[in-house]
């Protein structure tokens, strides 16, 4: 079973970790305490939009950019092939997947 809280905590932890960034980096340019920015990439809080955006910004990669990387990790874990729509251009500034992490 796909929990949604878990794979944005991932993508959000693996975007950090690639950027090489601190969780007390992260949740202090984020304002959210560090315990709380802890459980949301661990996948036991849920992110509000708010704080989702927040945590984004922080990160410095556009919210649509995480949550298309979700929503292939769904989509992968459910079997479902979904084509690939993103422009060339988009993937290029922003990456995907794996290349996430070093924006």
């Amino acid at each position: 079973m796909v929990v949604l809280r878990r794979e944005i905590g991932d993508v959000l932890r693996g975007a950090r970790q690639g950027q090489g960034r601190t969780l007390r980096e992260v949740s202090s340019a984020a304002r959210v305490s560090l315990g709380y920015l802890s459980e949301v990439e661990r996948g036991q809080k849920e992110a509000s939009s708010e704080l989702l955006s927040s945590i984004c910004t922080a990160l410095s990669i556009p919210m649509s950019v995480v949550l298309r990387e979700v929503s292939d990790r769904v989509a992968i874990a459910e079997g479902v092939a979904i084509p690939d729509t993103i422009p060339a251009d988009f993937i290029s500034q922003f990456g995907r997947d794996e290349d996430l992490a070093a924006v």
